[in-house]
């Protein structure tokens, strides 16, 4: 390492990732600490603009101990999962040289090195909008960069599953297939990236937030049990999902609405199936989660044919793909309509791209209350809105994969300190 007298240096890494929601979903492991799942997976990339975590990694010989802040708060990192993906990371780092700040890593001095970890995520945490996948995707991409790590991006998906097994897809953009493995070490667990996301750029997501709190069954729990006692799931990993997984990566590479939504929206209705099924049953939806679903079938069937698909993680909100802009624009209508916000400026209630707010005619409160009831309902009379049950909406569109920040003022630590700013 550096010469004694050069022990102040603080050598730091700066990077934000996105997260994904799975359209065909990854409910089950075979192994609970290598994090290997019981069936294949495909998710779309969510615009690291709107939803993303961003993460600060900082090593230092002055540094005591590995320290990690999340969203400003001090946690541990004696985790089996933080230590896996440190181990991993640690094991595949190699030298580094910085001749003009004198600082000189030697492969086997990361070993002995501290780190200072400080991860923010713009988006609730554990509310079932992929938190984990995000923080795990981007604490893995950050540190790889930061210990020089020279492995693919698959053999990095790899280190990320073990944090968390969604994380795997977060390492790239667009439409990602997360691959069983047959390897009992879990090296062929990885994911791949199935099309960019300037594939099928015409979908728009818009996510309903319908409660941020922290879910009452984590999903490493709710997998347990649901391996455990579903019967459902022993069917749906066996005979059902291949076959999706087939028809969902040909409806991807045809950008394949009708089929994309049927797929989408019936995997996530078994998904909570199976947690129905499960001893005892686990709720992650709730009932205005229940509405949303209803209001987008009834639309659906009007339509003849599928204007969104709804989808639902371990959680109760809602992530909404829309086939186009102009159908965005006339969800976020809907939207606004069945689940108006409790007063106060509109736009504090939609974020990420509001531009799809203007362009559906919606500037202020009063354009909400003026809407008038769809298509879909006109023939249910009388019909209930439900005001302030859905906190806000985000709307935003599949994303790129994880990049470095270069600018200084996006760090999260200190460069001086190596403490949160």
């Amino acid at each position: 390492m550096a010469d004694e007298e050069s022990k102040d240096w603080i050598l730091m890494v700066t990077a934000k990732s996105p997260t994904n929601i799975a359209v065909i979903k990854y409910w089950g492991k075979r192994d609970e600490s290598l994090i290997l799942p019981i069936n294949d997976s495909i998710s779309v990339t969510l615009d690291p603009d709107h939803l993303c975590t961003t993460t600060t990694v900082a090593v230092s010989p002055s540094f005591r101990s590995d320290r990690m802040w999340l969203n400003g708060k001090e946690i541990s990192l004696a985790g089996g999962r933080y230590q896996n993906c440190l181990r991993e990371i640690r094991s595949r780092a190699s030298c580094f040289e910085d001749e003009k700040k004198g600082i000189s890593i030697r492969k086997e001095d990361w070993e002995n090195l501290h780190l200072h970890i400080a991860s923010y995520n713009n988006f609730p945490t554990a509310a079932g909008l992929a938190s984990s996948a995000a923080g795990f995707a981007c604490l893995v991409f950050a540190l790889g960069n930061l210990m020089c790590v020279k492995e693919d991006l698959g053999a990095i998906s790899a280190i990320a599953r073990q944090g968390s097994g969604s994380a795997c897809r977060s390492l790239y953009g667009g439409f990602v297939k997360w691959n069983t493995g047959y390897d009992v070490s879990g090296r062929d667990s990885i994911a791949m990236q199935l099309a960019s996301e300037s594939h099928w750029d015409d979908l728009v997501i818009i996510i309903a937030v319908v409660s941020s709190r922290q879910k009452e069954t984590s999903s490493t729990a709710g997998m347990r049990e649901s391996v455990e006692t579903s019967t459902l799931l022993q069917y749906r990993f066996k005979e059902v999902v291949p076959k999706r997984i087939l028809q969902m990566e040909e409806a991807i590479r045809n950008k394949d609405f009708t089929t994309f939504a049927r797929l989408t929206c019936a995997d996530s209705n078994q998904f909570h199936a199976v947690c129905l099924d499960t001893c005892p049953p686990i709720f992650y939806m709730n009932d205005t989660s229940h509405r949303i679903i209803n209001y987008m079938e009834k639309w659906n069937q009007l339509e003849g044919t599928p204007q969104v698909a709804y989808t639902f993680d371990a959680g109760p909100n809602a992530v909404l793909i829309a086939r186009n802009r102009k159908t965005a624009e006339a969800l976020l209508q809907r939207l606004l309509f069945y689940f108006p916000p409790p007063g106060a400026e509109l736009t504090s209630y939609v974020l990420g791209d509001v531009s799809i707010l203007h362009d559906a005619g919606l500037q202020e409160m009063k354009d909400v209350e003026a809407l008038m009831p769809p298509p879909e309902l006109k023939c249910q009379i009388p019909f209930k809105r439900h005001a302030g049950d859905v906190s806000y909406f985000i709307c935003t569109k599949p994303g790129r994969g994880p990049m470095i920040l270069n600018d200084k003022n996006q760090a999260l630590l200190n460069p001086n300190t190596g403490i949160p700013q």
